[in-house]
């Protein structure tokens, strides 16, 4: 690999870019999954877990990965290239940069999907389907079995998340990814308020509060410990490339400590606001915390339509979710987007369009799995389907395996110096960081990757 190569891009502000790195990290892991996971997991006592697992590893790991960025100037793979060949190092760390590019790329292809589902239940709700429900739980099953069932409907929403995608990157970093971030941001924030306003006062606040922050660690399980270690890893976008391709973009000056530690907060805070935008309506419709995966699409809805303006908080309440969906998606698809701007001499609207098309293609296999098409919903001992088996192995494998050596390779592998000190803008704390980043770090993430292919 060349070591010429470089991105000459920059985020117009500070402020932009904790946008738009919050943008990548609040995502669906924040609004569908960290909501059940703690319902399963015994609610308090996990979320004490989760916040000490993101300050003690995501951030470290989050710091490494913007700083890999920021002294590159490059795509993943070659950021990490440059800086191998810096600290006199073998080049072929950049192929742990290609991985988390490649990781993003299959995670984006079933995103997509899941995306588009947030996509229609918009218009479920505008049309009043939501609505006529009316609490009858087999009217919502219906709804979403029609949904997942009909690969038209599927390829439909998820093409509209794909062409949005495309239309905003191949306005390049300023003008598109800059322009859609800076809107949506807000607008998440904005809904996310309302709608847990009102359902703190329409539902069971009292009970969510309990819940959420009473820590019970009788229900914390082993395994919850775990599940609380690899959801904090992961919300932050680690191991994608995400984090070293906005790295690249950041301005001179800005501090990477004090930049990731506002962004974690950010996204911890819009996860526990979730909480608390879902749990009173949950509480108050004797809905189970712990529903699993369907609390979202399925759970929900039908609160939903047995509420006063349901249909209204439905259809905000699923905006909120697009839009949060929608800037992941972005996140995701910049790496590779750049890379061949970068390497290929691409156009960006080329670019973008190339990477669209590639994304459309690979996502229709996640749609004939979830439409149970026989040749791509079969049985492996990693899951059923070729949706669940990218989601097992990107999951747990790419990216435990990517952050690992992330956090090797500046923890153990890079010179200690006063000038990478300084470029964290946190000397009086860079032993603690690196004593961070080269023990717990480490240890918590091939603890949750032997966890995750059943060792322990």
């Amino acid at each position: 690999m060349s070591n010429t190569t470089s991105v000459n891009s920059r985020w117009s502000s500070k402020l932009t870019y904790i946008l738009a790195a919050t943008g990548s990290a609040v995502g669906l892991g924040n609004l569908w999954k960290f909501p059940y996971i703690m319902g399963e997991n015994g609610g308090g006592a996990f979320v004490l877990v989760y916040l000490f697992c993101v300050l003690a590893i995501g951030i470290p790991v989050m710091m490494a990965e913007v700083y890999i960025g920021k002294q590159g100037r490059a795509t993943p793979a070659h950021a990490m290239e440059k800086v191998a060949r810096e600290h006199g190092l073998n080049p072929k760390w950049a192929y742990n940069g290609a991985l988390g590019v490649i990781a993003g790329f299959l995670i984006l292809s079933f995103y997509v999907v899941i995306a588009g589902w947030a996509v229609a239940y918009i218009y479920y709700s505008a049309t009043g389907s939501i609505g006529a429900a009316d609490g009858h739980s087999a009217v919502i099953q219906e709804i979403f079995k029609g949904l997942l069932g009909s690969i038209d409907k599927l390829i439909l929403f998820t093409s509209i998340i794909i062409v949005a995608a495309v239309y905003f990157l191949a306005k390049g970093v300023k003008r598109g990814l800059e322009t859609a971030i800076r809107y949506m941001m807000p607008a998440l924030f904005i809904l996310l308020l309302i709608v847990m306003v009102y359902s703190c006062a329409t539902g069971d606040f009292s009970g969510a509060v309990k819940f959420m922050f009473y820590p019970d660690f009788s229900k914390l399980t082993f395994n919850g410990f775990i599940m609380a270690l690899g959801h904090a890893f992961f919300t932050l976008s680690l191991s994608l490339g995400i984090m070293i391709m906005y790295g690249a973009y950041l301005p001179e000056g800005t501090s990477i400590a004090k930049t990731s530690i506002i962004v974690a907060l950010a996204d911890t805070l819009v996860a526990l606001c979730a909480g608390l935008a879902i749990y009173p309506v949950v509480f108050a419709h004797g809905i189970a915390p712990g529903a699993g995966p369907g609390l979202l699409f399925q759970s929900l809805p039908i609160a939903f339509s047995n509420m006063p303006f349901g249909s209204l908080i439905s259809m905000l309440f699923f905006i909120m979710v697009t839009f949060a969906a929608f800037t992941s998606v972005l996140s995701l698809f910049e790496a590779p987007v750049a890379y061949f701007v970068e390497r290929k001499g691409m156009s960006r609207v080329l670019a973008s369009i190339l990477c669209g098309v590639l994304i459309w293609l690979l996502s229709l296999l996640s749609i004939c799995a979830l439409a149970k098409v026989s040749w791509a919903s079969f049985h492996t001992p990693i899951g059923d389907g070729i949706f669940n088996i990218i989601d097992y192995i990107t999951a747990n494998i790419m990216l435990p395996v990517g952050g690992l050596f992330t956090a090797i390779f500046v923890g153990w592998r890079l010179k200690p110096s006063l000038r990478t000190a300084k470029s964290f803008e946190m000397r009086r704390f860079f032993k603690s960081y690196v004593a961070c980043l080269k023990y717990v770090s480490p240890a918590a993430i091939l603890l949750v990757f032997l966890n995750a292919i059943g060792v322990i």
